[in-house]
């Protein structure tokens, strides 16, 4: 099992960059497949980005490619979000997830461990 933390949320202008944490607890951390999702007020929780549990494969939603990065550390069970270039739409509440299995993995359903989520707001 394994416990998620977000960090780093917070408020910025439009065309700002914010970092996004995730720190996991538990020695598995390394076989987990890790997400990011994201749910804006009234709206359904939906994918943003993921990274294989050994950091080679990364895929991005089409909203956030070119602007948003994933990358793991290992060592410090770590998950990060570098999100660039914002925009007003990105505002959300952040989540992040772990599960395994193989191929891309888009679907909350995918995911069998989730944190608390981090609020996002970028103004205009």
């Amino acid at each position: 099992q394994v416990q998620l933390v977000e960090s780093g949320g917070g408020l910025v202008q439009a065309g700002g960059s914010l970092r996004l944490s995730c720190a996991a607890s538990g020695r598995t951390f390394s076989t987990y497949n890790m997400g990011w999702f994201r749910q804006a007020p009234g709206k359904e929780r939906e994918f943003v980005t993921t990274i294989s549990s050994s950091g080679l494969g990364r895929y991005y939603a089409d909203s956030v490619k070119g602007r948003f990065t994933i990358s793991r550390d290992v060592a410090k069970n770590t998950v990060f979000l570098q999100m660039n270039s914002l925009k007003p739409e990105d505002t959300a509440v952040y989540y992040c997830a772990a599960g395994y299995g193989t191929g891309v993995r888009t679907r909350p359903i995918d995911y069998s461990y989730w944190g608390q989520g981090t609020q996002v707001t970028v103004s205009n």
